[in-house]
């Protein structure tokens, strides 16, 4: 037998029960917990879906009116918080509890909300950021460890399936939220998603913790001397070490780079260089639809003439919440490094597709892909390290999953927006090319942030749209995308040689 055998990592993967039998097997806490993200969920991802674009609108419109690099340097603090507190907090829930850890991490969400909305600038923003990625770093543990107390080894595939599907109904849910909140004023996403996340108090009267008396046990244990428990971040630290935790972190790291920059920059290019009108055009003719119920659902203006960034990028939420189980089942059939490998494949086509054109439809259908993607990877990295960890250190491990996430994040978080910046930036482009039209460089730095182009449309007297394609067609815009694609490549060959690493382990482990 091989010696990782007895490092207490269970490598070997268990025959999943089918698709309606893993559903019924679930219990009642299960649904509690999906209840609970849900909820999460819809009021993070209407703060997240559109912070790029409350950052660079300008302070006139009631925005930050800040450049891209100073967003870079907010979404790094959240990233770097948000993803490494659950390295430790995962350790706190399994001996605390879950549902104190919970509690706690709703109240500081609630906090951080309202500190974006009652401080409208820079420190502002990164404050309630901060409180916002502790609320969250403290809350997945606890969730996602019952979920794995909550299930069994037969049904684990499906489970996260449809836990994943329950986030992206909140992962849905929230930017519509935002689309019409924001064209009221900027400070209502913020309240509504302090209002929203308060439904969780709900839940937690309904939540019965799993595994709980053990838990006391232990620590009566503990207390007592009849057994010797490792101080906590020694106990993380010694887990950390092993090979199979370390690689798992450095090969997927690229493929968080490459899955935030989808949330962070898209929403931006597709606000400055992609004419969503066409879209509504084909659906719904040239006056567009004045359907209050289709203007909401398929995150449209108020005008209902052409989709918001948001609205777009929802179709990554949308689908994933309707066929996610379906994807479960099927990649349930094979080996989790396989299908992971896969998603990155078609996570890496996708950005390429944005990269080489700006045509609406062709975004739609790079969203497509990376979703298609997504729903092969990103459910399965909580399957894996939920299987793998040592019994006692479920919500530990589940800590763990967050820190490929923690560096891919942090590292596209400060570069994606520089990038983006650097290459595709219609403000930056916008006071070049009035400077290249004549306008005095002291006129042109007088300029408020955010207002740029506005100026540049009525020095030209050229339209808006037509503007805009022909700065699309003078500069490199792609070249951001192409750049992030790369790092997504260097992640897809790291990914194929520790899932063959690791299939030499289980045979290892089996022999």
């Amino acid at each position: 037998m091989s010696a990782n055998s007895h490092s207490g990592n269970d490598l070997s993967e268990v025959k999943q029960l089918g698709m309606w039998a893993s559903i019924t097997s679930l219990g009642y806490i299960f649904w509690i917990v999906g209840g609970m993200e849900l909820v999460e969920r819809i009021a993070y991802y209407g703060v997240k879906a559109s912070a790029g674009l409350y950052a660079k609108s300008p302070v006139s419109e009631g925005g930050l009116g800040i450049d891209l690099h100073d967003y870079g340097i907010i979404l790094a603090a959240w990233a770097l918080l948000q993803t490494f507190i659950p390295v430790f907090t995962g350790g706190i829930s399994d001996r605390v509890g879950y549902k104190e850890t919970i509690f706690a991490s709703t109240i500081i969400k609630i906090m951080g909300y309202l500190t974006m909305a009652l401080f409208p600038n820079f420190w502002g923003f990164l404050g309630g950021a901060m409180l916002l990625a502790a609320g969250t770093g403290i809350f997945k543990p606890g969730i996602q460890g019952t979920l794995v107390l909550s299930t069994r080894r037969e049904n684990t595939s499906m489970a996260w399936g449809i836990f994943y599907q329950v986030v992206n109904i909140g992962g849905f849910l929230g930017p519509l939220v935002a689309v019409h909140m924001r064209q009221l004023s900027w400070d209502n996403v913020f309240y509504a998603c302090a209002a929203i996340i308060s439904l969780n108090f709900l839940f937690l009267l309904a939540y019965k913790e799993p595994g709980k008396d053990e838990r006391i046990e232990r620590a009566r244990k503990v207390k007592s001397g009849e057994i010797q428990q490792e101080a906590l971040w020694k106990d993380a630290l010694h887990e950390l070490k092993k090979p199979v935790v370390i690689y798992y972190m450095l090969v997927f790291a690229g493929f968080w780079f490459l899955y935030n920059s989808l949330f962070d920059v898209l929403p931006i290019h597709i606000a400055e260089w992609v004419d969503t009108s066409i879209i509504v055009t084909s659906l719904f003719g040239p006056e567009g639809t004045s359907s209050g119920i289709l203007q909401f659902w398929l995150g449209l203006n108020n005008e209902g003439t052409k989709v918001m960034p948001e609205g777009m990028l929802n179709l990554n939420a949308g689908m994933i919440m309707t066929t996610c189980f379906l994807v479960a089942a099927f990649t349930a059939k094979y080996r989790i490094t396989t299908a992971m490998l896969v998603g990155c494949i078609l996570s890496i086509a996708a950005i390429m597709l944005v990269g080489v054109f700006n045509a609406a439809w062709m975004i739609v259908l790079a969203i497509a892909m990376f979703s298609l993607g997504e729903m092969m990877i990103s459910p399965k990295k909580n399957e894996f390290m939920g299987n793998i960890a040592p019994e006692g250190k479920k919500a530990m491990y589940l800590g763990f999953v967050m820190l490929p996430q923690g560096i891919g994040w942090t590292l596209e978080g400060y570069f994606a927006p520089k990038l983006y910046q650097m290459y595709a930036s219609k403000e930056i482009i916008s006071r070049d090319e009035l400077v290249a039209r004549g306008m005095s460089q002291a006129d042109v730095n007088a300029i408020p942030q955010g207002e740029a182009f506005t100026r540049l449309v009525e020095f030209t007297g050229i339209e808006a749209q037509p503007l805009t394609h022909m700065l699309y067609e003078a500069n490199n815009i792609g070249m951001a995308w192409y750049i992030i694609a790369a790092i997504g490549i260097i992640s897809a060959v790291g990914i194929f040689i520790y899932g063959k690493w690791l299939l030499t382990m289980q045979r290892q482990q089996a022999s």
